[in-house]
């Protein structure tokens, strides 16, 4: 399947300036695959471990950081003769082993002419606990769940994919049924690529519920083995209040919504670590619509978000003939899906997504980021009916701004707001719309 990160690690590979790289991500959303794949076709050979099972790993890093003696060792291990610049070292799961992220900082500085490629599950709660990290001395990226454009790619639909890239929006406007369709399938399957994979090769619905339910059981247990067990209860009483959070109108994070009477600081180590995990997003409200956005953030009221929207479908049990066939998917729920999918797609792109309310009004608008050198104020509706009052408002109150609406709308551009239809949104936060 093509993976738009691919093009990234191209960059890296290329790099005159080039170290090794970190890749990020939650469990399961294809880590492994991408490197081994971009392994396969980008170089000579590929020697790769997974230090989680290889015995041999455990201790290798414990004597000392001599790098010709560990790529001896990892040539005995992966039977693979490492060449300086036509071997790609793979070392996955490597939070697993002790000393292995520092052991990077000595790869950089001591033999920048092997390429290395490491990633682990929980990588963002290793380095959070702080674990020895090679500051400076690695290049990180983060891989997320599919966008909708991969998973329209992947079903043998590219040709649609080309045509919305095309901005032409008339033509666009002819394909919307079959682009609505797709958008209810990535809906129901999401974008964990295994999931993605078994939909594709067999379209089995029940299939897709299964493998979801099996990414959702390796999350707890990943919880569960790394947290103590009043910490496995509370991690999974903030998770297990998602949806009902993200089902409210107004989709602020409540406590007491998780357990009554529950304040800040009894479940704020909880969030911490399923965001460091990468199994949810945080969207912090901002007070004002200033540049830069991070100086006006207000750390006291976010929204939580779920990785993927097919994993968050599962969760809720959501029927599959209320996703595929009926309209409540887009009209009912109060729109949690859709906005799920709207902050899936720009953490995908690396948008940094705030909210902003005002607690004297009911006013609120869903999404705020800096695109570019101005900010972007950006209301979703989950259908056609799109009729609010809070982003003309925010418009007038801050001269100067264009908002974004994103809607199941046709594409239409006024004088102080553009709309563009849910399944145009990766064209946009690709940064091919002039906006």
């Amino acid at each position: 399947m093509r993976r738009n990160i691919y093009n990234d690690l191209l960059v890296w590979k290329s790099s005159a300036n080039r170290k090794p790289l970190l890749l990020l991500g939650a469990r399961q959303v294809g880590k492994t695959w991408i490197m081994r794949h971009f392994g396969k076709q980008e170089y000579k050979n590929v020697a790769y471990v997974n230090c989680d099972d290889e015995v041999r790993m455990k201790h290798l890093f414990e004597s000392d950081y001599d790098i010709e003696r560990i790529l001896l060792a990892l040539q005995a291990i992966t039977g693979v003769k490492i060449e300086e610049g036509n071997t790609l070292i793979i070392l996955d799961e490597i939070q697993e082993i002790a000393r292995g992220l520092h052991s990077l900082k000595y790869f950089c500085e001591k033999a920048p002419g092997y390429h290395v490629m490491v990633a682990g599950s929980l990588l963002g709660v290793t380095i959070g606990k702080g674990e020895s990290f090679p500051v400076g001395k690695v290049d990180m990226l983060q891989m997320y769940p599919m966008t909708f454009e991969e998973f329209v790619d992947a079903m043998g639909d590219a040709e649609y994919n080309k045509i919305i890239s095309s901005r032409d929006w008339f033509i666009i406007e002819t394909m919307r049924t079959k682009l609505i369709d797709l958008l209810r399938q990535y809906y129901y399957v999401g974008g964990m690529p295994e999931v993605v994979s078994a939909y594709i090769t067999r379209k089995d619905l029940a299939e897709v519920r299964t493998l979801q339910q099996k990414i959702l059981q390796a999350y707890r247990k990943d919880i569960s083995k790394h947290t103590t067990a009043r910490e496995t209860i509370r991690i999974g009483q903030v998770l297990d209040s998602i949806p009902s959070q993200l089902a409210k109108e107004n989709k602020k994070f409540i406590f007491g919504a998780v357990k009554k009477g529950a304040r800040a600081a009894d479940f704020e180590l909880a969030i911490q670590w399923l965001i460091d995990a990468g199994i949810v997003h945080k969207v912090t409200r901002i007070k004002e619509a200033r540049m830069p956005l991070k100086f006006y953030e207000d750390q006291n009221a976010f929204k939580l978000f779920f990785i993927d929207c097919g994993l968050l479908s599962c969760m809720v049990d959501v029927p599959v003939s209320q996703i595929l066939v009926g309209d409540n998917v887009f009209v009912e729920f109060k729109g949690a899906f859709t906005e799920q999918y709207v902050l899936q797609q720009m953490k995908a792109y690396n948008k940094l997504p705030y909210y902003w309310s005002n607690d004297r009004t009911p006013a609120e608008i869903d999404f705020v980021i800096q695109y570019e050198d101005r900010i972007l104020p950006i209301e979703v509706k989950a259908e056609e009916n799109v009729r609010s009052k809070s982003l003309a408002q925010f418009i007038k109150d801050n001269e100067g701004l264009k908002g974004l609406r994103i809607s199941m709308r046709g594409y239409i551009d006024q004088s102080w707001m553009e709309n563009i239809p849910l399944y145009g949104l990766d064209v946009f936060m690709r940064g091919s719309v002039s906006f």
